[in-house]
């Protein structure tokens, strides 16, 4: 008897060998969505690389991005050197090394554009989860800002503000991000319009939630599927906002950026000789960090919005 019960558990054993066990996992089925995008991966990579400079520019930068070297002759150093073994980048008109100031340029970016972006974000989804979730006044009042803003040249007002405060780096990331909440606000009020009247919301106002815990717990985890991929776009919106205020010189002179690089370089573009790799690799360092967010936004989207899923 025991020996024909273990034949039957092994026999069905072997019939269920070739089974596979599905277990649904959301962040694998997020990624197998977001790694279908080429582009999105490839984004993904480059500002992955962005980001190891940003961190290690200490250890990664070959020279001191703030001295010239024109007095290491015997390392083929000095102004205006062409890209060489020496100088991948080459140097620029007081003999500082392009490699190590675009690493060093990095940093700064990426600071500003995750923090200001940050706050924005911040900002925007507390502002536009009161409009969506409360409606009436609250919601005309914010709704009015926000048309405020949105009629307002961010730009101009950026111009403005830091030139009254001045254009330190810590001024640029809270104005950038003051200014910039108003199309995640927009965005997720519309989420929660759409949200608040179904019935797992109402079935908590009814069990006596807290509004607090409603809109955190229970309206905004399904909400904020839009502003992470808005979010993520409005990493290289700050981007570039930082680099046009360093082009026009409305940066902290202490500190290198790429816009402060491309300023220095305009005379450059018809020197004669051009010296064209002064001016191109900053230049370059903006379009591919820009274009590297804009793709990964492209990607995010296409992963998370449930219309573009698979059925």
């Amino acid at each position: 008897m025991a020996t024909s019960t273990k034949a039957a558990i092994l026999e069905e054993a072997e019939d269920t060998r070739g089974e596979e066990y599905f277990y649904y996992s959301p962040y694998k089925d997020f990624w197998r969505r977001f790694s279908k995008n080429s582009a999105a991966k490839v984004g993904l990579a480059i500002v992955l690389v962005f980001l190891l400079f940003g961190v290690f520019a200490d250890v990664l930068a070959p020279y001191d991005p703030y001295r010239g070297t024109a007095n290491q002759v015997y390392r083929g150093q000095g102004v205006y050197q062409a890209p060489s073994i020496y100088h991948p980048m080459g140097t620029d008109e007081m003999g500082r090394d392009i490699f190590s100031r675009i690493i060093y340029g990095t940093r700064v970016s990426l600071t500003i554009g995750f923090i200001s972006q940050g706050i924005a974000t911040v900002i925007g989804i507390v502002l536009g989860s009161l409009a969506g979730y409360f409606g009436g006044k609250v919601d005309d009042i914010i709704m009015r800002t926000v048309d405020l803003l949105l009629i307002i040249p961010t730009f101009f007002l950026l111009l403005l503000i830091i030139s009254l405060y001045g254009p330190s780096l810590i001024n640029i990331m809270v104005v950038i991000g003051v200014l910039g909440w108003a199309g995640i606000s927009r965005m997720i009020r519309a989420e929660i319009l759409s949200i608040r009247q179904r019935e797992y919301v109402e079935a908590a106002k009814a069990l006596g939630a807290p509004d607090r815990n409603i809109i955190f717990s229970h309206i905004l985890p399904n909400a904020i599927s839009p502003v992470i991929v808005q979010a993520v776009l409005g990493v290289s919106g700050a981007i570039l906002y930082e680099s046009a205020l360093s082009f026009i010189g409305l940066s902290d002179a202490n500190i290198v950026t790429w816009g402060q690089m491309l300023n220095r370089a305009q005379a450059h573009l018809v020197s004669s000789p051009p010296r064209l790799w002064i001016p191109v690799y900053p230049g370059l360092a903006i379009f591919f960090l820009v274009l590297a967010f804009n793709m990964i936004g492209d990607g995010l989207r296409d992963a998370i919005d449930p219309k573009l899923k698979e059925r």
